[in-house]
């Protein structure tokens, strides 16, 4: 499974031409509490139990880079999606978590 620290992703979303879709699988309680800004990229809000029903709004011809909170969420999801044929998906290892402490500490810890 390929993966992305947050300090990896902050550097990929720093170009503009690089910039991933940003699959957040959390539930949208968590999303509504923290996300990521969305000027680091194109976020789509899918929770990871609507991923099946929702494959047309994951974006193949892009890198995908799922998030959740801490990460476990978003590897079952990377897993998945690479079954499905997703050519370039990362699991961003420590999720929003580990965002908030390293990158932006102005997201909020939960």
């Amino acid at each position: 499974m390929q993966t992305l620290s947050v300090t990896e992703l902050a550097a990929l979303c720093a170009d503009p031409q690089a910039r991933p879709l940003l699959l957040d699988v959390r539930e949208p309680w968590e999303t509504a509490r923290a996300c990521i800004d969305p000027g680091h990229g194109d976020a789509v809000f899918v929770p990871m139990w609507q991923i099946p029903l929702r494959l047309a709004d994951v974006d193949r011809s892009r890198p995908v880079v799922c998030i959740c909170h801490h990460g476990a969420r978003s590897a079952q999801v990377v897993a998945f999606l690479q079954q499905q044929g997703y050519p370039a998906v990362y699991n961003l290892t420590g999720g929003i978590d580990a965002w908030s402490r390293e990158v932006d500490p102005a997201v909020p810890r939960y």
